[in-house]
């Protein structure tokens, strides 16, 4: 750990001019990104982003191969930074169309060795779209699990259940209907986002069609705003059933949509030639042209690109380890190790055999001593970090309550302190060694809990104008501010 922290102070205080340009394209992009903003429409930006990919995947390789080998240490926030730069170059190049250098880059970020989980949760989403557009499915399915897991482990909650759909959305495409329904049945017992909720009625859609359900998956489609999605949905399912003339009406919304996609249009030109019977044959030499020209021009070429990315990632995945660092590591410590102890044996010979015992004897003792307080020290922490991880998820639990009032016996005081007592590590006991009145300890409950304001108005009760100076009141109260208040009460639990 020693090791990783020298080189972090080295590395940084040593960053190269190239290196903080590239940091700086990097930043740019992820303001972007977080404003919901695309990044590399002009040339310009595009070049400077690969240029910065290229400057930080060099300068940042020293990192990696010690990260290879020393998996323990993190050496700088280069690894991050470098990662950030794979996916969002790697997200250029698939917007342009090029999935195997989209694929390269995405496989570069998930050996980057960073620990942050959100990126590679978008990255291996990525991944997974590209091998789903390829045709390959349960290698899709494998990259979006390995996504919800990133996003679960950042706790992107929202970002995991989106993971948890693509899942689902694979196994609809294997046939696995029960496991596909039982995956979606999960997400809308515990999601109530609106956008993820669409998402899964897709899915639903999805796996009522290849059941030949048609009815089920208008049922469905109505749930949902349109889109060019839903009216592909519509436009099969009530061909299957026999209504052509709104199999029609829908084909035709998809090819007047400017964000459908080919493969869309490619879908619903079929239906059009097959049934519109209103079709001049200038029409009907125009769509067909059209449809041929889609799966020439651009389905055909675009699967064939996918299929090669899917063929590195295949490659990545079955790849044996590259050892070479580690042995040299190894030859470096025994070599180091077996001059220490030449020398220590040398100087050791030329000291009294008496003052060599006591000091053995000293050196024995300290190191017990340091032993026993490290593991001592060790023992507690893990055990606050238990502790807190536990607290942590109780409070997620309560926090997603469909009913908390009566989960906490919120109008019973006495009774809702009996019920935090026992299942947050008695916080309210440690809350009236504080002197609080029953209103602060009820904000402090709320507070832990992650509730929102309106929450916190609706249950202590008081004015929402005045919560913010009753928070900071409080929180003077317990010595700490409203900032840290969370992380205090957190640590009192403890």
């Amino acid at each position: 750990m020693m090791v990783g922290v020298v080189l972090s102070v080295t590395m940084s205080s040593c960053t190269p001019r190239a290196v903080r340009e590239a940091e700086k394209v990097v930043t740019q992009a992820d303001s972007l990104w977080q404003a919901g903003k695309m990044y590399g429409v002009d040339e310009g930006d595009s070049v400077s982003l690969a240029q910065a990919y290229e400057t930080l995947q060099k300068h940042s390789a020293f990192s990696r191969q010690f990260s290879d080998v020393c998996p323990f240490v993190h050496c700088t926030s280069l690894l991050r930074t470098y990662s950030h730069a794979c996916y969002h170059y790697g997200k250029l190049l698939r917007a342009k169309d090029n999935p195997v250098a989209a694929m390269q880059v995405f496989i570069a970020a998930t050996h980057s060795h960073t620990r942050d989980y959100h990126i590679l949760g978008r990255v291996y989403s990525n991944m997974g779209d590209i091998c789903h557009l390829a045709g390959e499915c349960p290698l899709s399915y494998d990259m979006f699990e390995r996504s919800a897991d990133m996003f679960l482990r950042n706790g992107d909650t929202l970002l995991y259940y989106y993971g948890l759909n693509n899942m689902a959305f694979e196994l609809a495409e294997q046939g696995k209907k029960e496991e596909t329904l039982t995956l979606l049945s999960e997400i809308e017992n515990h999601c109530t986002d609106n956008d993820v909720l669409a998402k899964v009625w897709e899915t639903k859609a999805n796996v009522y069609e290849r059941a030949e359900k048609y009815d089920s998956v208008l049922v469905m489609m109505e749930k949902i705003s349109s889109s060019a999605t839903s009216y592909v949905f519509k436009a099969r399912a009530y061909e299957h059933i026999g209504q052509i003339d709104s199999a029609l009406y829908y084909a035709h919304k998809v090819m007047s949509l400017s964000d459908a996609s080919e493969q869309n249009k490619y879908n619903m030109i079929y239906i059009i030639l097959n049934y519109d019977s209103t079709l001049r044959n200038e029409d009907i030499i125009a769509l067909s042209a059209q449809r041929s020209d889609i799966e020439t021009d651009i389905l055909i070429p675009l699967h064939n690109r996918w299929a090669m990315a899917v063929q590195l990632l295949e490659q990545d995945l079955n790849r044996e380890k590259d050892w070479r660092w580690l042995y040299v590591l190894i030859a470096i410590v025994l070599f180091s190790g077996s001059f220490i102890i030449l020398y220590y044996i040398w100087r050791k010979r030329k000291e009294h055999q008496q003052i060599m015992a006591e000091l053995q004897v000293k050196e024995e003792v300290h190191a017990q001593l340091e032993q026993n307080i490290s593991d001592l020290s060790q023992l507690q922490e893990t055990q606050h970090h238990q502790i807190i991880e536990e607290v942590e998820t109780v409070c997620e639990l309560l926090h997603n309550s469909s009913d908390i009032k009566t989960e906490l016996c919120w109008n019973n005081y006495a009774q809702m302190c009996v019920i935090v007592n026992r299942r947050l590590y008695n916080i309210a006991d440690r809350l009236n060694s504080f002197s609080l009145s029953e209103k602060e300890i009820r904000l402090c409950i709320l507070v832990l809990l992650h509730s929102s304001t309106k929450q916190m108005v609706d249950m202590i009760p008081y004015s929402q104008s005045g919560l913010g100076k009753f928070k900071n009141t409080t929180a003077r109260k317990l010595g700490t501010t409203t900032v840290n208040l969370r992380s205090f009460l957190l640590n009192l639990a403890y």
